[in-house]
């Protein structure tokens, strides 16, 4: 909890200067690679987590991995690292997409298919998402295929649930109160 709500003030902070140097879209770039980077990379990950490598090390290698980095995104790693709280890396970039799509008007919507969804498919979603919530829609697709068919859509805290294992969980419920 307590790196969660550090990551929230990091991310806040870095998208405050970042703002402040017309920099913000260049630095979300940035954390958007670093968030899938470290998400990805299982090695990277436990590196960034080990008090064993020191901090030097650490520092080194994400210079390396992202170097062509925005100097904003540089300078977070150079404070992280300074402040013994580059374990929270991760954390901070994925904080720092939501505030800078939270400023932007932009929401993520969350659809679970059971199969992978088509161009097509993701182009009705993103519509019907926009027309729904007037805002502008980025598309997060999950394959979960213990839903059978349809779709579960998220947005915020509102759900959809068309899956047929919803359907056929009601049908089951109505049964069994007969």
């Amino acid at each position: 909890m307590a790196g969660s709500r550090a990551a929230i003030r990091y991310a806040k902070a870095v998208l405050s200067l970042a703002s402040d140097r017309k920099s913000a879209d260049a630095v979300n770039a940035d954390m958007k690679l670093i968030a899938n980077t470290i998400a990805q990379s299982k090695d990277l990950s436990e590196a960034l987590q080990s008090p064993v490598i020191s901090p030097a090390v650490k520092k080194s290698v994400l210079l390396e991995v992202f170097k062509k980095s925005d100097k904003t995104t540089l300078s977070l790693i150079d404070i992280l690292i300074s402040n013994n709280r580059i374990a929270i890396l991760g954390g901070v970039a994925v904080k720092y997409n939501q505030l800078f799509d939270q400023s932007n008007g932009i929401e993520l919507a969350t659809v679970t298919t059971a199969i992978p969804l088509t161009d097509d498919l993701k182009k009705k979603v993103l519509a019907k998402a926009k027309q729904l919530t007037g805002k502008d829609i980025e598309v997060e697709s999950i394959v979960d295929e213990s839903i059978l068919g349809g779709f579960i859509l998220r947005i915020g805290d509102i759900q959809y649930n068309a899956s047929i294992s919803n359907q056929l969980g009601k049908l089951k419920r109505e049964f069994s109160l007969n």
